[in-house]
This record gives structure tokens, sequence and C-alpha cells, in this order.
């Protein structure tokens, strides 16, 4: 498996396509609302991404026709974003966006509660979030990585969510997805050794209910399997000699 540790300089580029994802997803929140189309939100992000010269990650990645993965309530992640599917009052959205500066890449993903949402909602996209925090706790030199998955699911199955395993996170760098991938489940082996200079996307993908995911009709679209809610939560993060250091959060 060919971890690749990043110099200085590549490091220095993914914290400026870091900051600019932060940004997007920030100014993306600010302008979610009940009877927007998913296709309004796509457009919207692509236009911030490319108001600072760069690329959106997405946008034609192994044929995906969009710059931002709209994913609305059972709706996992790839969600194709359309003109005709409009987000209501006490939808969950999940926006899942990478941002290219300079030939290199940085990925995150958000859940956002639409105007007025359940308390199950609030819980679930609560503790998602929480999930990535605890596993990054493990994200230093000298553990491995299945320390980090570990830590996601035993956090995330303690409130009897379902843990997603068809899909993981990945290393990212000059590439949107390089090695190695990331459960956010534990395995048996340790996985590789981390060390300073890796930079990994870590994304917990969480089911209110059972942890089985389908495809949809259109190949990109994963859905849960129950039809119950499912939340996203991701960012680029860096191994330094110390604690990591999250590079698409400002």
């Amino acid at each position: 498996m060919a971890v690749t540790i990043k110099s200085p300089r590549e490091i220095e580029l993914m914290r400026e396509a870091g900051r600019i994802l932060a940004i997007t997803h920030e100014e993306l929140a600010k302008n979610l609302k009940p009877g927007m189309s998913t296709w309004d939100i796509d457009r919207l992000g692509e236009e911030i991404i490319r108001s600072y010269g760069c690329i959106p990650s997405f946008k034609n990645y192994n044929g995906y026709p969009a710059s931002i993965c709209v994913s609305v309530n059972d709706e996992v992640v790839h969600g194709i974003p359309h003109k005709k599917h409009f987000i209501d009052d006490g939808d969950i959205v999940s926006l899942d966006a990478g941002v290219i500066y300079k030939g290199y890449h940085s990925d995150a993903a958000r859940t956002y509660g639409i105007g007025t949402v359940s308390e199950e909602a609030k819980r679930l996209i609560d503790v998602t979030r929480q999930s990535f925090f605890e596993g990054i706790k493990f994200a230093k030199p000298g553990n491995h990585l299945n320390d980090i998955s570990s830590a996601i699911q035993k956090y995330a199955e303690s409130f009897g969510y379902g843990v997603v395993r068809d899909l993981v996170g990945h290393g990212i760098g000059s590439h949107l997805h390089e090695d190695p991938e990331i459960p956010n489940f534990a395995r048996r082996r340790k996985g590789i050794l981390l060390q300073p200079g890796m930079t990994l996307a870590i994304e917990p993908m969480i089911n209110a209910g059972s942890c089985e995911v389908a495809w949809m009709d259109d190949d990109w679209t994963v859905v849960t399997e129950d039809g119950s809610l499912s939340a996203h939560y991701e960012n680029t993060i860096l191994i330094t000699e110390n604690e990591p250091e999250i590079l698409s959060l400002s």
C-alpha cells in the first residue's frame, strides 16, 4: 500500500484547498432553506469554489455530473442534484464537496437540519459529527489506522446507530482518492502506522437504523436499506508530530 507522505509545499497547497472548502461549506450553510432545489445548492457551491480560482473535485469525477453531492434524509452519499428535487422543512441534507487548488484536493462533508427538524434527526447529526472527533483523538504518530476506525464505531454504536460498512474514507492529496482506505468500523488488522505528513479524509457515515445500504438506479445515490435517516461528516486532516490538524475546518 503506497501511502504518500506530503512535503511542506504540498501541505501548504492542501491547507489552502481546505481553507477554501471550509468557506464553501459555511456559505452553503447560510443559504440552505426550505423550497430550494438540490440543483440550486450545487450551482451555488460550484460558483463559490470557482470564485476562488479552484476546480470542484467531484465535477465529472468518474462521470459524476455535479460539483456538490446533495443527499437528503435516507440518502447516505452521492445524491445527484436535480432541478425538481426540493428540500422541505424538517429534512436533513448532507453536502459533500471537494476543492482542487493548484493540483491538490480537499474533501469535506456536513449534514444540516432544514428548518424545524426532529430531535431524532438532531441527535443523529450531532453523534455523526462527534464520532469524527472521537476518531481523530487517535490520529497521532505511533497509533494505527484501526485505532481511528474503532473509536468512530464504538461511539456511534453506543447510540444504537448503524455504521455504514460499504463506504469508507481515504487518503487524499494530488488525487482525490489515495491509499489507505479508512473504514469507520474496526477490522482485525491494525492497519498502517500513522506518520507525520499523511493526509487523510475521515468520513463517518452513520444511519439511524441498520448499517445496510443500497444503490439507486442512477448508480450513484446510496440510500439506507430500511429507509432510516443517514448523516455524514467529513474533514481532510493532516497527521503532525502531535495533534492532528484539520485542514477543511476554519
